[in-house]
């Protein structure tokens, strides 16, 4: 053993609906040293993902395994390397990975983290616009929806971490972009900050399609071109009576249907997706990972030159991950969630 003492977050009960706080505890564990093609890292920032919801299910088949009772949960984070004994790494290099995350320090395999470099951007933007998130807006982007300069692009959850990438990448291919959120606070800011065309609080409709269907013909009187599906319910039911001919939908999540104990009615009018020639493809990021070169050519010059823009709601301490993940589904949060678990530098 390392003599290093980690505190880590187990889960103790699968959430009923929305998570709430209790389904942890908090265990101290001894560090263990790295074995061959290992590293050991101190962690520095972790992330808490809709995603991980799914794996709070064990009775449903997924990609992904479901996390198990009584052991440390996981996700993506950030540190420093402690000690190394991979060709990979050296100590004190910082590197990402999609594992570590809901601990204070991590041993595993070298091969799933990659270096990066602090200098270029904050360390929590490896979790964010240079991170999971925001390959996943680009890869939805470029690679399903394909928008064309002068095309209408639709968004939903366009305030969260993913949305609001993907209205920047719309506009920075010369779309119209329609954005949704559920606050006055984040449809301001996605309209004065971000440049989003056309905002509007999907509350105000009431989950009324038949609402929000008038309100976005009025916006796109020639039919929506791209819809980049983050929240699903009565907006996608709403989108597909609005949906142009030719029309691309990228389906990234549908965070309304998460925490459902009952499964909601589907919307009644996908017959609409064969007359009008419609393309609709779901996807995991990591379906795109081989493009990874590609998507920081294009994002990193971006980022640098203030054409992309990122905001986060960031959490102190490891304590705090319960109630950051809980606020994913409560609308709490704007951009990305991050919990910071250690300093920067040792």
């Amino acid at each position: 053993m390392t003599g290093l003492k980690s505190r880590e977050l187990h889960l103790k009960k699968y959430p009923k609906g929305k998570p709430t706080t209790d389904l942890y505890e908090m265990r101290e564990v001894d560090v263990r040293e790295p074995g061959d093609g290992e590293i050991l890292i101190r962690i520095v920032w972790m992330t808490v993902d809709p995603y991980m919801r799914g794996r709070m299910r064990p009775d449903v088949k997924s990609y992904i395994p479901p996390f198990q009772l009584g052991e440390p949960l996981d996700g993506g984070a950030v540190g420093q390397v402690v000690k190394s004994k991979s060709d990979k790494f050296t100590k004190g290099d910082y590197v990402v990975g999609f594992n570590g995350g809901w601990r204070e320090y991590y041993t595993g395999a070298a091969e799933g983290y990659q270096k990066v470099d602090p200098g270029m951007a904050p360390l929590s933007a490896y979790l964010g616009v240079l991170g999971m998130p925001g390959m996943t807006a680009w890869a939805g982007v470029t690679q399903i929806l394909k928008p064309k300069e002068g095309e209408t692009m639709m968004v939903t959850g366009a305030a969260g971490a993913v949305g609001s990438l993907v209205c920047q990448i719309g506009k920075l291919k010369g779309c119209k972009v329609i954005g949704s959120a559920g606050s006055k606070e984040k449809c301001d800011w996605l309209k004065s900050d971000l440049g989003v065309d056309v905002v509007y609080n999907y509350n105000e409709f009431k989950g009324s399609s038949g609402a929000l269907t008038k309100f976005l013909s009025k916006q796109a009187p020639g039919g929506i071109d791209t819809y980049f599906e983050n929240v699903g319910g009565f907006q996608l039911e709403a989108l597909l009576n609005n949906i142009g001919f030719g029309g691309r939908i990228s389906l990234c999540g549908m965070i309304s249907q998460y925490n459902n104990t009952v499964p909601e009615p589907g919307p009644n009018n996908m017959t609409n997706l064969i007359g009008r020639g419609i393309l609709m493809k779901g996807f995991i990021v990591s379906n795109y990972m081989n493009l990874m070169t590609e998507f920081i050519g294009e994002m990193g010059p971006w980022l640098a030159s203030g054409k992309i823009l990122f905001r986060e709601t960031v959490y102190e301490g490891l304590e705090a991950a319960p109630e950051a993940f809980a606020g994913l589904f409560s609308g709490d949060n704007t951009g990305k969630v991050v919990i910071r678990i250690g300093p920067d530098t040792a």
